[in-house]
């Protein structure tokens, strides 16, 4: 298989997977608690790909990096999976796909906090606010003065996912890049 059909093939599975996460959420959480479905998912998930890499021989990051990737997988997982499944209880999954798609406007704004941040070009700017216009758009509809505090505080749970999945994915691209990526990944999913 060449590399288009592939990357294309790759492309699907992830929308797919992705778009039919949010639906699979809200199904779940009509019959466990919230935080107990999405913790047991990842850590489940974290030790089957550990189990995987120990039988494939492959090394784990050393353990003097364990406590940078626990933070990562705290924001990535813990508040930015976490929120998004506790605001899920109050915001139809659909509209919580489109919340999230302010996620790029976060880590733009986390990225220009920090030192070395590389500047905002007209093009940058212009990108975002037709992305952020776009998502207030489609969101218009929903949001209702008589929406209720429960929407309303599910809305900011929402933000809150995307401001931890921000802040992770800057602070990993800060850190050391791990020599075994999928032991890192399963021990973010862990931690």
């Amino acid at each position: 298989m060449t590399q288009q059909p592939r990357a294309y093939a790759a492309w699907i599975v992830v929308c797919l997977v992705w778009g039919t996460t949010y639906v699979a959420i809200r199904i779940a959480i009509e019959t466990i608690p919230p935080l107990l479905m999405t913790s047991a998912r990842w850590v489940a998930a974290g030790g089957l790909l550990l189990a995987v890499l120990r039988l494939r021989g492959e090394s784990l990051p050393a353990r003097s990096a364990w406590t940078s990737l626990a933070l990562v997988g705290m924001l990535l997982v813990g508040v930015g999976n976490g929120a998004i499944v506790l605001a899920e209880q109050v915001v139809p999954s659909g509209l919580t796909a489109v919340l999230l798609a302010v996620t790029p406007f976060w880590m733009v704004g986390i990225e220009w906090f920090l030192p070395n941040a590389m500047p905002l070009s007209g093009r940058h700017v212009v990108g975002l606010l037709v992305g952020f216009g776009g998502v207030v758009f489609l969101v218009w509809p929903e949001l209702r003065a008589d929406s209720g505090a429960p929407f309303l505080l599910g809305v900011a749970a929402t933000q809150l996912g995307c401001l931890g999945w921000a802040a992770g994915s800057n602070y990993a691209r800060q850190r050391e890049t791990d020599r075994s990526m999928l032991g890192a990944s399963a021990l973010q999913m862990v931690f």
